[in-house]
């Protein structure tokens, strides 16, 4: 199989690193082809969302996937825009989206899954679902969505963030947030690739948790006094940083497993942080 990257971001690198092997070559897209010291292995080529070389063009037109982590714009999906022609050719190779579990919008803590109607408040997860849309129309069903919860792992991390003496304990009273390792994508991704057909799932750990409570394991961990809780209404943060807050739900990874046959490596925050600790991290 022929892999090509829209987009060689933290988790379509890792997902590289894991389950490169199963491709017989790799290429992807970067903003900054001066920046690729990471990219050993993959044949790296630069698109900034417009203008994309022939080259680029026709390895996409040669992959049997595409991986797509680029995300949408005011304008829309670049990567649809760029890469019209070759992706209405009527060539049959799977495509996985990354997503994110924000479409669900705000429920008050209540669980949702991927029957659950979208209700997106914000701007950039009106984006996201105008984006989803358009790859599975483009790919003509073939489309794996894969909606992701928050990312952490090697190097991004509450260890981390603890070590480096950035890490807050904002309380805001009844919120969660869900949580997934960055080996679970992989795995994730890598089960999309193998099932037949597409579809949409969740790619989340088991168990959503209050964010002051992942800082005060990971400290306990280290050893550290966890940072002093503040009251999200009257934290100072930014209005990106406050807009997170905005949705409140427990998304369920049922159909992940149940469809995709996907075991988690780190099924909550403390397995995940403990095997992270485990490695060196925060250290």
């Amino acid at each position: 199989m022929r892999l090509f990257i829209l987009g060689l971001g933290y988790s379509a690198r890792h997902f590289v690193h894991r389950f490169g092997g199963a491709f017989t070559h790799i290429a992807g897209t970067v903003r900054n082809l001066a920046k690729q010291e990471y990219l050993s292995g993959i044949e790296a080529h630069s698109f900034a969302g417009s203008d994309p070389g022939r080259e680029t063009v026709d390895r996409i037109r040669d992959a049997d996937v595409l991986l797509v982590s680029i995300p949408p714009g005011k304008t829309g999906d670049p990567a649809i825009t760029a890469f019209a022609d070759v992706l209405a050719s009527g060539l049959r190779r799977k495509i996985i989206y990354l997503s994110t579990i924000g479409v669900y919008g705000d429920h008050g803590g209540a669980w949702v899954d991927e029957s659950t109607p979208p209700q997106a408040a914000l701007d950039r997860t009106r984006m996201r679902l105008a984006a989803e849309r358009g790859w599975m129309e483009t790919g003509r069903g073939d489309v794996a969505i894969l909606r992701l919860a928050g990312i952490y792992g090697p190097g991004r991390n509450a260890l981390a963030t603890l070590r480096a003496g950035s890490a807050r304990r904002i309380v805001k009273h009844g919120q969660v947030f869900n949580r997934i390792h960055v080996d679970d994508i992989a795995s994730a991704i890598m089960a999309a690739v193998r099932h037949q057909g597409g579809g949409t799932w969740n790619v989340c750990d088991d168990e959503p948790a209050p964010p002051q409570d992942v800082i005060a394991y990971a400290a306990k961990l280290m050893g550290v006094a966890a940072p002093a809780e503040e009251a999200f209404e009257t934290a100072e943060m930014s209005a990106m940083a406050r807009s997170f807050y905005a949705g409140n739900a427990r998304v369920s990874n049922a159909k992940m497993k149940q469809d995709l046959g996907v075991t988690l490596s780190c099924p909550d925050y403390r397995q995940g942080l403990d095997a992270l600790w485990n490695a060196g991290e925060g250290r």
